[in-house]
């Protein structure tokens, strides 16, 4: 074989490879979306509190740490389906209260639609266009950070303007984080598929969650 064969069959495999993975990867998270999606109608129908919802985020942020861990073997699947299950579990209170608003189920699917449109179009850019985004990281974790600590601040300081503007950098930050985590699939920079569903799943959540304080915020003026 000489090397412009060698080249070739190279390229035809690690395009084989990137295949796969973005087919494992989607195939999964399509999957935890569904099972957090009953997870939250679970928690909605029976009412969960504030409290318990609270203690299954601070439960997940534990779960996260055991997806982590196990990614490489078989049991990071039933790890990522307690962590997607937990996170769903606890966004009942926040829908439940969405939900009792005028036109709350209206309110609620058209957050969901627009989120899973941003998505979709986001993953859709990066994989087609082939363009590397990992120049992204640095400004993300950056806005990610200033983001938190804002948050942290609001609580004390309750300023009403940060209700509607942290909602919307929110917004930006995970349409981003979309576009470079897809990127890194594309281009080998993730090879394990259930760490990038995980990646996508949580800036999925987040981005829903934030279009949803935008879209409730707008229509409580």
């Amino acid at each position: 074989m000489n090397q412009y064969d060698s080249l070739q069959s190279h390229s035809t495999g690690a395009a084989l490879s990137t295949s796969k993975m973005v087919r494992n990867t989607y195939l999964l998270l399509s999957v935890t979306f569904l099972f957090s999606a009953l997870a939250a109608t679970w928690s909605v129908w029976f009412e969960l509190g504030r409290t318990a919802a609270m203690l299954l985020s601070f439960a997940s942020f534990g779960i996260l740490f055991w997806v982590q861990k196990t990614a490489d073997s078989a049991q990071g699947l039933i790890a990522i389906f307690a962590f997607t299950g937990c996170l769903g579990a606890a966004l009942g209170p926040m829908l439940s209260f969405y939900l009792k608003l005028p036109s709350g189920p209206t309110l609620v699917m058209e957050a969901l639609a627009l989120t899973a449109l941003v998505f979709l179009a986001l993953s859709a850019y990066a994989m087609t266009s082939k363009r590397d985004f990992s120049f992204m990281g640095g400004f993300l974790v950056t806005g990610m950070l200033v983001v938190f600590v804002a948050m942290l601040a609001n609580i004390f300081l309750q300023i009403a303007v940060l209700s509607m503007v942290l909602p919307a950098a929110i917004v930006l930050i995970m349409s981003g984080l979309i576009l470079f985590e897809t990127s890194r699939i594309v281009h080998g920079g993730e090879t394990n598929y259930i760490r990038a569903t995980l990646s996508l799943y949580l800036s999925f959540y987040n981005l829903f969650t934030a279009i949803l304080q935008l879209l409730g915020g707008f229509q409580r003026r």
